[in-house]
């Protein structure tokens, strides 16, 4: 199955990168597309388990879905989680 996640904080390739670098890292997750410019991420997952493994793991990164409560601690885990991504281009 496929899915598009509209996420918050997304903000820059260093956001990109830490979100397809650990969401690839997932089972059953395969094909992950971040799009920038519409606050993104398009990916493949097998159960509906997997989908809830993924939204959880962008939530813990501080990229929370469009919808979730997007509290000062999850922004503050962005900033860090892009901080990593831009290191590791």
């Amino acid at each position: 199955m496929k899915t598009t996640l509209v996420i918050q904080n997304l903000k820059c390739g260093g956001c990109a990168n830490t979100v397809t670098t650990r969401l690839s890292k997932l089972e059953n997750i395969s094909e992950v597309i971040v799009n920038n410019d519409e606050d993104s991420v398009t990916f493949n997952y097998t159960s509906d388990e997997d989908l809830e493994k993924a939204i959880h793991l962008l939530s813990d990164l501080g990229y929370p879905v469009d919808g979730e409560a997007n509290t000062l601690s999850k922004k503050a885990k962005s900033f860090v989680s892009c901080a990593i991504g831009r290191m590791n281009k």
